[in-house]
């Protein structure tokens, strides 16, 4: 049973652990030869940490803890700056980069809580890729099968192994297509992509600043209503589980189911009779403006063009070191004209438009965050192979992305099983809702 936020602070409140032992164990798990540790994380902070937890186990016996999170220790994706530290964005082309010289605010506002980061976590180069892949660092397993050795899903991938391993109680991805979410899916946690508006992306390391979205990986639904919170600037509370009984929760028609495979298929389905048993109203509905993203960005996306702005300059001092996967999908972006561009943008905007009348009278989309289950590094050898199913564990997950809404991951699979992620889509704006419903969700599937 992975740790939650809320039950390690009720554990420190009562004296039944330290921070310094939460540190202590997550540091060990880390160390561990036999575990994932090496690969899990770019670099680790085993010092600050500790002295981090002494001082807030000092704090706590004076009853001056910031927050009832105070020393729980987290995990960084390697996006974001701390000061001091490099931001290399899982790459050696940043190597060499200056230290931060502040922290990105998110990364303040977790110090003010009183979160304790215990490292900077591998990640996709750059973020750009639903795999997790990383030709510089290793790669990360995803806990199931691991003797198969497969994929964690990216781009957070050590964010998400070091949560499902207990290498961290909870980590900080950023989610630009499904990077909080595909992880979180394939390794069987839960995985949080916040209206992007809401968390402030300075200090963070882009991908595509129409797209990006920073949000938390954690053991449950109320893990990551906590840490986006804290994200966000706003008060911190448990979700209010939404009644069951009622609830409209609508399954597109279109696009998801396409390509799914077996395990997927059947774990969904389960999932969604699980549901409607306990009173849910669920419908399969045609969302027509759905079919019209693709064609909206024939021409290229979003993604492609704002990470070859960022880029350009980089590329051409240090392109070499780039991952070459990741660099021909950034070059790619050159090739957009700026009336291309400004067509999908209008074009975005009409759709978002149309599908937020459609969906006004649900609660949730409901859909399979990802239509396979995680396939083994081997598999990706081959290059047509590797873009294949970076598209398909891509798909479902970005469309959120594209039309600016919130939506979580959690797990739907029996225990032992393949790890396979439900996702709820909520509207632009609509988190706190949405995490009334997941948590309604997470309680029925567990009952």
């Amino acid at each position: 049973m992975l740790r939650t936020v809320q039950g390690c602070a009720e554990a420190l409140a009562s004296g039944a652990t330290t921070a310094r032992a939460l540190v202590e164990d997550c540091l060990a798990t880390i160390a561990d030869p036999a575990g994932e540790g090496a690969r899990a994380f770019i670099s680790v902070s085993a010092e600050a940490a500790r002295a981090a937890a002494d001082a807030h186990d000092a704090l706590r016996r004076a009853g001056r803890q910031p927050s009832p999170y105070a020393g729980i220790p987290f995990a960084v994706k390697d996006l974001f700056d701390i000061a001091g530290d490099v931001t290399t964005a899982g790459s050696r082309a940043l190597a060499d980069a200056a230290p931060a010289r502040t922290h990105a605010p998110t990364i303040a506002r977790m110090l003010a809580a009183g979160f304790i980061p215990v490292g900077r976590t591998n990640m996709t180069e750059f973020a750009y890729s639903g795999i997790g892949a990383n030709p510089h660092y290793g790669t990360p397993l995803s806990p199931w099968d691991r003797a198969s050795a497969r994929i964690p899903g990216g781009s957070s991938s050590g964010s998400a192994v070091a949560v499902a391993d207990g290498m961290a109680v909870v980590a900080l991805g950023s989610d630009t297509g499904g990077s909080c979410r595909i992880p979180a899916a394939l390794c069987g946690i839960v995985g949080y992509k916040p209206t992007a508006r809401r968390v402030p992306l300075d200090g963070v390391v882009p991908l595509s600043g129409s797209l990006d979205s920073l949000g938390p990986l954690g053991a449950s639904v109320a893990c990551c209503a906590i840490v986006d919170a804290v994200l966000a600037g706003d008060v911190p509370a448990l979700p209010t589980p939404r009644p069951l009984a009622g609830l409209r929760l609508a399954i597109p028609r279109e696009i998801m189911r396409d390509g799914m495979d077996a395990t997927v298929a059947a774990t969904f389905e389960r999932a969604v009779a699980a549901l409607a048993a306990q009173g849910a109203r669920i419908t399969e509905v045609s969302f027509s403006p759905l079919l019209d993203i693709a064609p909206a960005m024939s021409r290229g996306g979003l993604t492609g063009p704002e990470s070859y702005d960022w880029h350009r300059d980089l590329l051409a001092a240090k392109g070499d070191l780039y991952d070459p996967r990741v660099r021909i999908r950034i070059e790619a972006g050159a090739a957009m004209t700026a009336a291309d561009y400004v067509a999908l943008t209008a074009a975005r905007r009409r759709i978002i438009a149309a599908m937020d009348a459609r969906t006004a009278p649900f609660d949730a989309l409901l859909m399979p965050t990802c239509p396979i289950v995680a396939p083994r590094i081997a598999e990706l050898a081959e290059d047509a192979e590797y873009y294949r199913l970076n598209a398909l564990l891509l798909r479902n997950p970005s469309l959120g992305n594209f039309l600016d809404r919130c939506a979580i991951s959690l797990p739907c699979n029996r225990p032992g099983a393949a790890p396979v992620g439900l996702m709820l889509m909520g509207e632009t704006g609509g988190d706190a809702a949405l995490f009334a419903v997941a948590a309604a969700v997470e309680a029925a599937l567990a009952a």
